[in-house]
């Protein structure tokens, strides 16, 4: 029976966190806790500090320490009152040092019972007055010294601290903070007492102290040396050395107030080693001698360290006259020679100083530590501060904060970096507080670790049932990588030296010096980059401050395509046109992608510039991973179908549709210059890409225009046809490039019972209704809907019925128009209409009995008649990618004759796409591997080129183009890099030739 009671015992204490519970269940047994040994309140919140165990024998050792009626007293309210239940408790799981406090001033659990808002943040003041009457008991009750009662007291102001930490009351900010104002008011009371004690150098000398560091910079840690500056003045009647000299007594016997080891321990190291020439200087100096040695003297990171300047204890006056004179000081700091690489330098000498064997337990110096942090978030005030008072806190995550609001870290960069700096932080704290030692090494053994990841569970909020040390190595670890990596990101981000002179206050390089910089990089016009640049970033403005942080990476960016003077002035242009809209300057800084996609963007031709700064809105494309993907017909066609539906009229409507157009174009020609299509992999997949989406896009637009010009001629009545847009060519090939036409078909039905004559007149009105309305001028690339592949061409009416086209293909239909209607496919309008058409027109280009040798022959007589008449006089051959020598005609003509000769039985012929007409013809035996490969190589390649020409030139072309710069930029997207454009041009003539040559034996030597 007993040992069924053991062994429940056992697992309830198991159950509640106990690692000991042999000995858990001696100390609750224990007379002390006589009355609550059993109370499952008190076993409950034992089991959620973060170490019962010590927390349990923290408690029996403060109710030893009691006498009857206090010890009492003490348990009664531990049962009742939560919060000093979880205040208590809390902190002696936490911290087995504030333990060993309450064993020796067990009256100190007192300062934990008061559970006011007035008493979550205290400041300095209400520090200095808790330290006075603490020392005020502590000597009344034990008679101890002034320096010893200051120890107890300055014990009994971090046990409340530690509470309001351990319980979540305060966050590790406001923690930091009631750290720093406590360290204040011990400073204050330890030169009072060092006054006390020598009152003849305190009346001989004006004496502040100023903190730095963690102290300076209201963020101070459990444990840490408090570092300090002192400055002296001589009052009146007293000869300077003799000042001086009383100052220094005075600063150092303050020094020992703080730092002696006596029987209450110590307080902290008062570390003076940050003032002028460090160990050996004076030191107290007058305001003076600083102020001589900064100017000429201190090395950057003095100014570094003087960030975090303030004035703590001593003379006021004198101590703001301190930070005043030294603050312009450090805010020039940035203009010294190498200042960047002497703060990059100085944070590499502390991590390789580091023991190689405490490297990856090091919070603060490692790699990815608390360092990494303060340093960057330093460079970037020092830098940015010269001109943006905004973000001169000496506190880190206050400046971090800064630096987001002014625009010069991002959003989520910031974001990061102040939750990685909070949980790394925290970790030190909890480190430090268990022994009260100055330690930031994460501890190996698995008791330790154990009880840092429970004290951080409830403030991670990491929920029950988790592994606290997996959970805290493995939080650890994250927030280590992204401190490193953001590190990486904003400490040694690039800044181009002939940019840094821009900056008012920044004197690095002359104008000539600038140029010759920007000349180096490629760019063509010097003087205007700069020009350019000052009109970006010069001003203290937020939107300047952001483009002084993107510029330096763009200017690399514009000088790796082949035109940097073109990116730079898009840039411009684009920003100006949206420099007021708040989205724009945060989506490239915060969007890594987005202003690089920008910068190729601007940089690689007209097309997409163009387009761009009609509707800069568009640049919030660069920045979404999905931005890139082209839409899908579907979602086009609904979009534009909704406009035009809102639109008041005709031209308002084709206004809306064009404006979608403009929009997906940019979208298309964005994702091909940044290689969203990934040409490198398989170019011919990029290259159905471009031309499914130019062609989707096409479809969705004529079907906007034929809505709104339907409802125009009609009035919202119903028409008295039917009408259809059959697509032809590469319209209907799903292969139209970004400067192509859209070659069409019309054809309409009357509805039952209206004379065809009728309806042809007013399907006629809707045609030309539409083709004015796709026609109106308009600065975006034209959309030239082409009809002549209709009947009769030129000299056939421009919409026909259905009928009327059977009539015409049963007596009149000729075999070009036969080939070409190998590409038709429905476009827009009635969809049951022009399947019908399909079913006329199928029989003649996949002919029952395929082609005559007569019909063969004609084929071959009218593509050597094109040849000879439709290049252009002058026009090279080899390079000319519609009719020269292997390009796309040759290619086109070739498979469209075995379609027409075979299309009838192999179903895979029968696609309006040239490559997987081609691919079909392969896998029926008609053409080998090889040659299939040659032919399909060929024609992705002329159609690369074309496409590359329109987006480098802004305007259509068949050949290279002549300009040096711009047949560059066409290398350039092909995959050419510098100096490579003869290259370009030899490989494009091997592939064409290649591919004449098939065409000789396919097309030329073809025998029906």
């Amino acid at each position: 029976m007993l040992e069924g009671r053991r062994s429940s015992t056992f697992s309830r204490l198991l159950r509640h966190g106990f690692t000991d519970p042999a000995a858990a269940e001696r100390l609750l047994d224990s007379p002390q806790l006589t009355g609550v040994r059993n109370d499952l309140v008190l076993l409950e919140a034992l089991g959620a500090t973060a170490d019962p165990d010590l927390a349990l024998l923290g408690l029996v050792r403060l109710a030893e320490a009691l006498d009857d009626a206090e010890r009492h007293t003490l348990l009664d309210t531990l049962i009742t009152a939560k919060p000093l239940r979880d205040r208590l408790l809390g902190v002696l799981g936490a911290s087995e040092a504030l333990g060993d406090h309450l064993a020796r001033h067990p009256r100190d659990w007192h300062s934990l019972v008061t559970y006011e808002s007035t008493d979550l943040h205290p400041g300095v003041t209400d520090f200095e007055l808790a330290l006075r009457d603490g020392m005020a008991a502590v000597t009344r009750q034990t008679g101890a010294t002034a320096q010893n009662a200051l120890r107890a007291a300055y014990r009994r102001c971090l046990l409340a601290i530690a509470a309001r930490d351990v319980c979540g009351t305060s966050g590790l900010a406001e923690t930091a903070g009631e750290l720093a104002d406590l360290a204040t008011a011990t400073l204050r009371a330890a030169l009072a007492i060092a006054t006390e004690e020598a009152p003849a150098d305190a009346a001989a000398c004006r004496l502040a102290v100023i903190a730095m560091g963690k102290a300076g910079g209201h963020e101070l840690n459990y444990v840490s040396d408090v570092d300090v500056i002192f400055v002296a003045e001589t009052p009146d009647g007293v000869e300077e050395p003799a000042a001086l000299q009383a100052a220094t007594r005075l600063a150092a016997r303050m020094m020992r107030v703080c730092s002696e080891t006596t029987a209450e321990g110590r307080i902290w190291d008062v570390d003076a080693n940050l003032r002028p020439e460090g160990k050996n200087g004076p030191l107290v100096r007058t305001l003076t001698s600083h102020l001589a040695y900064y100017r000429r003297w201190a090395k950057t990171w003095e100014f570094q360290a003087l960030l975090k300047a303030r004035p703590v204890a001593g003379d006021d006056e004198l101590g703001a006259a301190y930070l005043d004179a030294v603050t312009p000081m450090v805010w020039q700091a940035a203009d010294r020679e190498h200042f960047v690489t002497d703060v990059q330098e100085m944070r590499r000498r502390v991590v390789d100083n580091i023991p190689a064997a405490h490297v990856d337990r090091e919070l603060k110096l490692g790699p990815g530590g608390l360092r990494d942090v303060e340093f960057a978030v330093q460079l970037l005030q020092l830098v940015h501060g010269r001109t943006d008072a905004s973000l001169r806190s000496g506190t880190t995550l206050t400046a971090l904060r800064q630096l987001a609001e002014g625009g010069y870290v991002g959003r989520a960069d910031a974001a990061s970096l102040d939750a990685a700096y909070r949980f790394l932080r925290s970790m030190e704290h909890r480190i430090q507080l268990y022994r009260l030692r100055r330690t930031h090494l994460v501890p190996e053994d698995e008791a330790d670790l154990r009880r840092l990841g429970r004290s951080l569970a409830r403030v991670c909020g990491w929920g029950r049932g988790v592994d606290p040390v997996e959970r805290l190595g493995r939080e650890w670890r994250r927030h280590a990588r992204e401190v490193r990596r953001l590190h990486e990101k904003l400490f040694y981000r690039p800044l181009l030296d002939a940019f840094a002179q821009l900056e008012p206050g920044a004197v690095r390089l002359s104008p000539d010096a600038a140029r010759q910089r920007l000349e180096a990089l490629g760019y063509q016009d010097p003087a205007a980059a700069l020009r350019h640049l000052e009109a970006l970033a010069s001003g203290v403005s937020r939107k300047a401050a952001i483009q002084r942080t993107l510029l330096p990476v763009m200017l690399g960016w514009f000088a790796d395509s082949a035109d940097p003077d073109a990116g730079l002035l898009g840039f411009r242009k684009v920003s100006d046109a949206l420099g007021r809209t708040p989205w724009y300057l945060r989506l490239l800084r915060d969007e890594g992608a987005a202003a690089e996609n920008l910068a190729r963007v601007l940089s690689a031709g007209r097309l997409a510039p163009d387009l761009l700064l009609r509707a800069p809105e568009a640049v919030a494309l660069l920045g979404d991973p999905e931005g890139l993907r082209p839409r899908g017909l579907t979602a086009l066609c609904q979009e534009v179908r909704a406009a035009v539906s809102r639109a008041g009229d005709a031209e308002a409507a084709v206004t809306a549709v064009r404006g979608v157009r403009r929009r997906e174009l940019f979208r298309t020609a964005a994702a091909d210059l940044t290689g969203a299509f990934h040409p490198e992999q398989d170019p011919g997949a990029a290259v159905d890409a471009v031309g499914t989406a130019v062609s989707d896009l096409t479809t969705a637009t004529v079907a906007g225009a034929l809505q709104a010009a339907v409802h125009a001629v009609g009035g919202g009545d119903p028409l008295p046809t039917r009408i259809a847009v059959i697509g032809m060519g590469r319209f209907g090939g799903h292969e139209l490039g970004y400067g192509s036409d859209a070659d069409v078909l019309f054809v309409h039905e009357p509805l039952d019972g209206v004379a065809e004559p009728d309806a042809s007149r007013v399907a006629l009105k809707v045609v030309n209704e539409l083709r004015r309305l796709l026609q109106i001028p308009t600065a975006d690339p034209p959309l030239i809907i082409d009809a002549d592949l209709r009947p009769e061409g030129k000299s056939g009416p421009l919409v026909r019925s259905l009928a009327s086209y059977a009539a015409y293909y049963r007596r009149w239909s000729l075999g070009w128009e036969s080939q070409a209607l190998l590409r038709a496919e429905p476009a827009a309008g009635d969809e049951e209409l022009a399947a019908r058409f399909l079913e006329l027109v199928d029989p003649l280009r996949y002919p029952a009995d395929g082609l005559t040798d007569e019909a063969v022959r004609e084929i071959r007589r009218l593509k050597a008649r094109m040849e000879a008449e439709r290049l252009p006089r002058g026009a090279d051959p080899t390079t000319h990618t519609k009719l020269g020598r292997g390009g796309l005609s040759d290619v086109e003509w070739t498979v469209q004759l075995l379609q027409m000769r075979h299309g009838r039985e192999i179903t895979g012929l029968r696609t309006t796409r040239t490559r997987q007409a081609l691919a079909a013809a392969h896998e029926a035996g008609l053409v080998d591997a090889e040659d299939a490969a040659t032919l399909d190589e060929a024609w992705v390649l002329a159609t690369r080129v074309r496409n590359a020409v329109m987006l480098v030139r802004g305007r259509p072309g068949d050949t290279f183009p002549g300009d040096g710069r711009e047949l560059a930029a066409v290398g350039r997207h092909l995959g050419y890099g510098p100096g490579r454009v003869g290259e370009m041009l030899d490989d494009y003539r091997r592939t064409t030739r290649r591919a004449r040559a098939v065409v000789e034996r396919l097309f030329y030597e073809y025998e029906a």
